[in-house]
């Protein structure tokens, strides 16, 4: 997810904490990932992006969108979350179809390949 955009909102985001320092252990992460992730040496994750929603209620659209209010309502942080981890295990079936079909075209590639017997 390196979209300049989710960065941007990221770097808002430490600035709202006082610093790299202070975001990393509001959300229990190590001070140098996020530092690798603002500094684009580390993909912006699922990881981080849950901890930023579930553990200080920034809302999911805004941080991966850019759009809706920054923060949010407690009332439907939860519901959001789950949406986030729906979303998520949906992406990882299709990125798990996407290597079957890449096996598959391999694999067709091949045997269009091999020299025919007659």
């Amino acid at each position: 997810m390196a979209d300049e955009g989710i960065l941007k909102r990221i770097k808002i985001i430490v600035k709202d904490h006082g610093g790299q320092l202070a975001l990393a252990n509001a959300i229990g992460v190590d001070q140098g990932f996020i530092s690798k992730v603002i500094n684009k040496k580390q993909e912006v994750s699922y990881y981080l992006i849950s901890k930023l929603c579930y553990q200080l209620k920034y809302s999911p659209d805004w941080l991966i969108l850019g759009t809706g209010e920054k923060k949010l309502n407690m009332a439907e942080s939860p519901k959001l979350i789950t949406e986030i981890q729906m979303m998520r295990t949906e992406l990882d079936i299709l990125h798990a179809r996407m290597r079957a079909f890449e096996m598959e075209i391999k694999e067709l590639r091949g045997q269009t390949n091999m020299p025919q017997a007659g």
